[in-house]
């Protein structure tokens, strides 16, 4: 319960209009508003910083990807929603710090995106290849990074990528500048290189020293990807969802029995695996 004169003010000031607004986004930005109010928010709402909140963040963009990759499309506007929502977060955080707020974050990302699409809103000509307009985007990246004064190759690439899909991307950056092979044969190559190299390490190295030379079969692992134009992200999420749909199987063709997998063995359940395989390719 407060007390005293500033929970008294509090609790008669006049509610934020914009709480009734028939605009979501005006509505959205007022709730938040009011969860953050130090004197009659939520509590754990107030505690809550950048560092705290930014998990949640990459946890909500993961999850559209996975409603999109189930084609889930109600579950979809849900989760844009929970992902508008840390936008919403962020920006009212920074707006109380004196950084910036939520208008500034749409109007910057808006004008980037005019700034970076001449062929829609300016005078360059729409007739060319995506390929060509990636290639121009790229290029007016580079620029702005430039005119803020970041010379490195490889500066904003943000450390909190996944890091499958970091290595891709830094990869490209420094292909860009021509430090990178001509031909995937090239990446298998190395991938052979480092898997020998991995399987030396596991007999004669100490754990840190394996662990850093399977980072290295990863990275090139996501090299070749790169060649192939293969998102490795998504065909590692693929290749998790057919795991886990065939290992469902083998736990139905079990129950069937009234047995669970570790009732079996592994004979039988990759027997089971199999099986699994050919229903896929018949169904």
């Amino acid at each position: 319960m407060h007390d005293g004169p500033a929970a008294n003010a509090a609790a008669n000031a006049a509610p934020d209009a914009a709480l009734d607004s028939d605009d979501p986004v005006a509505r959205l930005r007022a709730i938040m508003r009011a969860l953050r109010d130090p004197a009659t928010g939520c509590p754990w709402d107030i505690e809550q910083d950048f560092a705290s909140i930014a998990p949640y963040t990459i946890e909500e963009a993961h999850e559209v990807a996975d409603a999109i990759a189930r084609a889930d499309w109600d579950g979809l506007r849900g989760e844009l929603g929970d992902l508008l929502l840390q936008v919403v977060y962020h920006a009212q955080m920074a707006e109380e710090a004196g950084h910036f707020g939520f208008d500034a974050v749409a109007r910057g990302v808006g004008d980037k995106m005019v700034a970076r699409h001449p062929h829609v809103f300016g005078a360059e000509s729409r007739e060319k290849s995506a390929a060509q307009q990636t290639r121009d985007w790229e290029a007016l990246k580079a620029a702005e990074r430039a005119r803020r004064g970041e010379g490195g190759v490889l500066d904003d690439v943000a450390l909190a990528l996944p890091a499958l899909m970091r290595a891709v991307k830094l990869q490209r950056r420094a292909a860009r500048v021509g430090f990178d092979w001509p031909e995937a044969a090239q990446v298998l190559d190395k991938i052979t290189e480092e898997t020998r190299e991995l399987a030396e390490a596991r007999d004669t190295l100490a754990p840190d020293k394996v662990a850093e030379e399977f980072g290295d079969l990863l990275f090139a692992m996501a090299n070749l990807a790169r060649h192939l134009d293969v998102d490795p992200e998504a065909a590692l999420r693929g290749a998790n969802a057919k795991f886990t749909r065939r290992f469902r199987f083998i736990e139905a063709a079990l129950a069937r029995d009234g047995r669970r997998p570790d009732d079996s063995d592994l004979a039988e359940m990759d027997a089971l695996w199999e099986a699994a395989k050919r229903a896929e390719r018949e169904g």
